[in-house]
């Protein structure tokens, strides 16, 4: 540990120095140019907060309910691929932080560890009650991808979040330029097979996980495909990637149990709106029918909350938690989630919400574009 760490930067900051390049840059970059990945982040400043005063905040209860698990705070673990290359121990540390803290975290379909893993490491920990979801890519084998649903199903996760923006993988140039695959040691633990895996092959001079993408993930996607899982799960399905109203509109007809809005951390398509943007148009959409995520660029408390006023029920965080992981482990991840507990509790109290329910539109306003904070 390299000094006290005050805040997310912090943690960045002291991943970046222990990461090999090419996992760092493959964990940070976005697509392209990344000005949606610096857009994602920026936009949390165009909205300010409006506190009320003198409303006895000398209790604060962060507690919520996602998909009927209640949780300690409407910050959640967002699901971040191949989690071994940050620490030896990957998504299990990650799974026992979750669990210390009693907050939810989605396990990546591209997890370094399995599905059966990740649960058993988090309920052979002490702490509060954490829960646990799964991130599903549709590939060109149905029945692969079945499998990995009723895997999920026996081991008790309690949702599928299927991502829906990746037909094919973004371009993003570090993952290009460094060839980037797994170290040979690891693989994508939920697959048997050794090209399905991700752990060996010749990727040419391409990004080896674009190669794997465009080999293996279903691009012919489609609304009827979210029919077709929902009939074969008895597990609430979750739409990841929306980024406009009408798409919600259609989720919310095909029988969804939320949405979660997303533009896949800025890695797919460089110039969309950042998340926050768009956050209104979807939770105006969807008109309470269904419960509403979201993710990209939370960096600070303050972030959850500016996402919660705007109609979020909860939000997720990627990055960060791959900086936490990397720091220290299991410790460096609880730490993590700690300090954004914290500091989410301290702007609730600040701005005179005693609880998640008191956060409401009237909470913020959009900064306007030649004003100063």
């Amino acid at each position: 540990m390299s000094g006290q760490r005050v805040c997310v930067s912090d943690f960045e900051e002291e991943a970046r120095k222990v990461l090999p390049k090419a996992v760092y840059d493959y964990y940070r970059s976005g697509a392209d140019e990344q000005n949606t990945l610096a857009d994602n982040v920026a936009a949390f400043n165009r909205w300010c907060l409006v506190p009320r005063v003198l409303r006895d905040v000398s209790t604060v209860d962060l507690s919520v309910s996602v998909l009927g698990q209640r949780l300690s705070m409407p910050l959640c673990v967002a699901a971040t691929a191949m989690q071994r290359m940050a620490h030896p121990e990957g998504e299990t540390a990650t799974a026992r932080a979750c669990q210390a803290v009693g907050t939810g975290m989605m396990l990546s379909s591209w997890a370094t560890s399995t599905i059966e893993e990740v649960m058993s490491a988090m309920t052979s920990s002490v702490g509060s009650e954490g829960v646990l979801w799964l991130q599903l890519y549709i590939y060109k084998d149905r029945e692969l991808t079945l499998s990995l649903v009723r895997r999920a199903e026996e081991a008790g996760y309690k949702a599928i979040f299927v991502t829906v923006d990746t037909p094919y993988l973004g371009r993003r140039w570090d993952d290009m330029r460094n060839r980037f695959k797994l170290p040979t040691h690891l693989s994508m633990s939920n697959f048997s097979t050794v090209s399905l895996a991700f752990s060996e092959g010749d990727y040419g001079n391409d990004s080896g996980l674009a190669v794997y993408v465009a080999k293996a993930i279903d691009p012919t996607l489609c609304w009827d495909d979210i029919m077709w899982l929902k009939q074969h799960t008895r597990l609430p399905v979750i739409v990841k990637g929306i980024l406009n109203g009408d798409d919600a509109a259609q989720a919310v007809n095909h029988g969804v149990s939320g949405i979660l809005v997303s533009n896949h951390g800025a890695r797919q398509l460089d110039g969309v709106p950042a998340t926050l943007d768009v956050l209104e148009e979807v939770v105006g959409a969807v008109q309470g029918r269904c419960d509403v995520y979201m993710d990209g660029g939370i960096r600070r408390g303050t972030d959850v909350l500016k996402a919660l006023a705007l109609g979020a029920k909860a939000v997720f965080i990627g990055r960060p938690v791959l900086w936490g992981l990397a720091c220290q482990g299991e410790q460096g991840v609880t730490e993590l989630l700690e300090l954004l507990k914290e500091e989410l509790r301290l702007a609730m109290a600040l701005s005179g919400c005693r609880s998640v329910s008191e956060v409401s539109r009237s909470l913020v306003r959009r900064v306007e574009f030649n004003s100063r904070m």
